[in-house]
């Protein structure tokens, strides 16, 4: 089938259409060879080996023909090149300089003049069309291609120098200025106009130089123009223009972008001249003008020129000019920086200017949390704080203040979050501006806004100093209205009962207290009731007590309290105090004895506290000294074992620890009878199978 012609293969046969590609060489010895030959040596050799390039005969022309012939020739080879690249610059230019060098400059301005009208604004063209008419000395014709090139190109600066170089070097200063009036017609860039003032300045022409500067200033309002201008005037000696120059320079570019530059010459200017005074207004001027962030070589310099020719205070003033820039740059890349603020407020302050200070502080309030969120406004609250005792305590305006307190009240979410140390600030302040009823407004609102505990206990505070115990007990009744569970709260309430000796009302407070479903701190709240029967001298009230508290609790501590109150109950009852003692002690056994066999019956688990039960009343006993028994404890008290037990995780038994156990004396009695037991057993076990 392969040698069958293929129609889609042009009718050869497949073998005919596979690629052979050569067999490769194998190489048999594969030892490198005695002599190496690097690729450096290859190269040399190729080159040495290269055959000389073949040049055409030189020609030599002996008569007028073949010179003929040779023009004529060499115009036909450039005019078929011209017409196949017709927009080839370079041909044209060749061709050119070739009419040129055969001295037919007829020929070679026609060539020039038909290269013009393809690319006329290729100012290359007008160049070399111009310097061949210079270079052999036909300045007329020179001085037209010239004009014709400005003419038609007149923003390419190139065309206008060398046209001027031209007429400089001629000598013709009148024509050259001239050249230079049609070129500032066109308004060009800066270094054009400079270039006209070095004309006329290597000629001595100061006045016409000034009136130069004045056109460009007007032309170019730019900081680097007037300052040249300046200097200009100074190097002439010329004090009072050059800082005229300057004057004009800030009522005009007072805002640009560059005028810290301005600023930082005109003072070194005045500075200069021996005017320190009026340098550093110019300083102080700039420095309050100028964006903070733009003006950080100002700071520099005024520092550098305060430590120069400032006193102290001058030099102070600098440096914290230095740092206030520093804090502005720190609060315009992050406004909610309250740190930054803070430090920049303190700064101020530490100057004194109030104007100042007040604008920070507007400013730094200005920035509120974006986020209704209590940890946002936490540093932020301070502001306000410390705006508002400024205008207290280092302004004394005492409207300013209440404003500042009123509007930051109004600003605060309340219906989300307070702050409490704000409403207690404002309510201070008015105390101390003997305004009672503001504060009571405010402390009022706040309670009814946003009510906390710390807004409640100052407020009691203050009433309670001022000996409005009725006030007192209206703001108790709302404030553990507002919070039932608040043990802190009901114990105050009945204290100052108490302390106006309104036992019952203290009495019928605690009672309530005690019978609310749910209590912070119910433990403290017990312990003041029972304290507060002690000290009435109620024995049988606070007995009571201990029993209603252990009805709801058998905590270890209640029981050691039971029992120590039932063992001092005797030496605060009067009579046969002896006897009494007795009779207390026996009570406090009672009380121990009910605990030790609640822990042993309900709660067995609990070992430890029942150790601790048994030590506390050990040392009971022994207080009681010769009516103490110890032997009704010794008897009781457990023996304290080291064990071991396994740690058990996730991934199973991960090692042993140590713990102490407890062994009380009737487990000890329950194991040796369940040793006997197994002993009996198998004494059985072994008679019947003796028997068998």
């Amino acid at each position: 089938m392969s040698r069958d012609p293929d129609p889609s293969l042009g009718y050869l046969t497949r073998k005919d259409t596979e690629v052979k590609l050569p067999r490769p060489t194998r190489v048999k010895n594969k030892t490198p060879a005695p002599i190496q030959i690097t690729a450096e040596q290859i190269l040399r050799e190729a080159r040495e080996r290269q055959e000389a390039e073949i040049r055409p005969p030189k020609q030599r022309i002996t008569d007028v023909s073949e010179l003929a012939d040779y023009r004529l020739r060499k115009r036909k080879e450039f005019e078929d090149l011209i017409r196949r690249v017709r927009w080839n610059i370079s041909v044209w230019v060749k061709y050119a300089q070739w009419e040129e060098s055969q001295k037919d400059f007829d020929r070679a301005r026609s060539v020039w003049e038909r290269a013009l009208e393809v690319d006329y604004r290729n100012h290359t063209l007008w160049l070399k069309y111009a310097e061949v008419e210079m270079k052999n000395k036909f300045i007329n014709r020179a001085r037209n291609v010239w004009d014709r090139a400005v003419t038609l190109l007149p923003r390419v600066d190139q065309l206008w120098y060398k046209y001027i170089h031209m007429e400089e070097m001629l000598g013709n200063v009148a024509g050259a200025r001239q050249i230079f009036e049609r070129w500032m017609d066109w308004m060009p860039d800066q270094q054009g106009w400079l270039s006209y003032i070095k004309f006329e300045l290597r000629y001595n022409e100061i006045g016409r130089a000034r009136a130069i500067y004045d056109r460009f200033v007007q032309c170019h309002p730019r900081v680097g123009a007037y300052i040249k201008f300046a200097k200009f005037e100074m190097k002439n000696g010329e004090i009072a223009r050059s800082r005229n120059v300057y004057e004009r320079a800030v009522e005009k570019l007072a805002d640009d972008e560059e005028a810290e530059q301005l600023f930082v010459s005109f003072a070194e200017f005045e500075e200069r001249c021996k005017e320190v005074d009026r340098a550093r207004c110019i300083y102080k001027f700039a420095l309050d003008h100028i964006p903070k962030g733009r003006a950080e070589d100002l700071y520099r310099k005024f520092v550098a020129f305060e430590k120069q020719y400032g006193d102290k205070e001058g030099i102070e003033d600098a440096i914290v000019g230095k740092r206030r820039f520093q804090y502005e740059d720190e609060v315009r890349k992050n406004p909610l920086n309250y740190d930054a603020w803070f430090d920049y407020i303190r700064l101020e302050e530490s100057v004194g200017i109030k104007e100042r200070v007040r604008e920070i502080y507007e400013r730094a309030i200005a920035n509120v949390p974006p986020a209704s969120e209590k940890r946002y406004w936490q540093r932020y609250i301070y502001l306000w704080i410390n705006y508002a005792l400024y205008e207290e305590l280092d302004s004394g305006d005492v409207e300013r203040t209440r404003d500042v307190y009123r509007v930051c009240l109004n600003l605060i979410p309340h219906e989300k979050f307070s702050f409490a140390k704000m409403w207690l600030l404002a309510a201070q302040f008015e105390i101390r501006q003997l305004n009672l009823k503001g504060a009571r407004k405010i402390l009022g609102n706040a309670i009814g806004k946003a009510p906390k505990d710390k807004i409640f206990k100052k407020y009691i505070e203050i009433e309670l100093q001022l000996g409005n115990i009725d006030r007192c007990r209206k703001l108790y009744e709302k404030y553990l209205e507002w919070s039932p569970e608040n043990c802190y709260a009901w114990s105050k309430y009945a204290e100052l009962e108490r302390s106006l000796s309104e036992t019952e009302r203290a009495r019928a407070i605690f009672e309530l207290a005690i019978a609310q479903p749910a209590l912070d701190m119910p433990e403290l709240l017990w312990k003041a009731y029972i304290d507060f029967e002690i000290s009435e001298g109620e024995i049988e009230r606070t007995r009571a007590l201990y029993e209603r508290l252990l009805d709801r609790t058998k905590h270890l501590k209640v029981w050691i309290s039971f029992a120590k109150f039932e063992a001092s109950a005797a030496e605060e009852d009067d009579g046969d105090v002896c006897e009494y003692k007795k009779q207390s002690i026996e009570r406090a056994r009672r009380v121990l004895e009910r605990a030790v066999n609640h822990l042993r019956t309900s709660a067995p688990e609990l070992k430890e506290e029942r150790a601790m039960l048994l030590e506390e009343w050990l040392n009971l006993e022994t207080s009681f000294g010769d009516l103490g028994d110890n032997s009704l404890v010794q008897s009781k008290m457990p023996k304290k074992l080291k064990k071991r037990r396994q740690i058990v995780s996730e991934d199973g038994i991960s090692g042993y620890e140590e713990y102490f156990d407890y062994l009380f004396p009737e487990e000890t009695q329950n194991t040796n009878l369940k040793i006997l037991e197994a002993a009996y057993k198998w004494k059985k076990q072994k008679r019947s199978s003796d028997e068998d």
